[in-house]
């Protein structure tokens, strides 16, 4: 798996960002988001029972992410048009504030190394990627237990202070 210092993967994959099929579908690659923070959080599959909890988490966080100059990015193996009719009958996805990218091809999830050998699919990845294209965060758990949304962002805050942050360092407090 790549870690912490490696350049995240050059990609170019399909996204979906809204809910009409004429207009929802558009190409999302390195240089789309050039200067930006990414977050980019991989889930296993669409049509799951985990992965929405934590994609709606990300999406109720988006404006703190927005706020800090960065973009979230959800991705699965699934195809685009799963996606897109995953988002169009979820409840909680119908207003989801980023896009949904398809790594179809697994070119993405193969790249990083976090193809799971039994399933095929993404594991449940979670990088943080600065606007050097260097991750400086890398987190996998187990495909059954969803991550922490809001611990995602406290660590975005702590890199991007630039600074040596202790141990459960929240935003405003004193850095070492």
């Amino acid at each position: 798996m790549l870690s912490i210092g490696q350049q995240f993967p050059h990609f170019n994959l399909k996204a979906v960002s809204g809910l009409d099929a004429t207009t929802a579908f558009s190409d999302v690659h390195n240089k789309t988001y050039e200067g930006k923070w990414l977050v980019v959080f991989f889930y296993p599959k669409d049509f799951t029972f985990v992965c929405p909890t934590e994609i709606k988490g990300f999406g109720d966080l988006n404006k703190d992410f927005k706020d800090r100059d960065t973009q979230v990015l959800a991705v699965s193996t699934d195809s685009e048009f799963v996606h897109l009719a995953w988002k169009q009958s979820h409840k909680d996805l119908k207003d989801l504030p980023f896009p949904m990218v398809s790594d179809i091809n697994r070119s993405l999830t193969q790249a990083l190394g976090i193809a799971d050998a039994t399933e095929g699919v993404a594991q449940r990845a979670t990088f943080i990627v600065d606007p050097g294209n260097v991750i400086r965060f890398a987190m996998v758990t187990d495909m059954n237990v969803g991550r922490n949304p809001a611990e995602v962002l406290r660590v975005l805050d702590a890199l991007q202070t630039d600074e040596l942050c202790p141990c459960n360092w929240k935003k405003g407090e004193d850095t070492l």
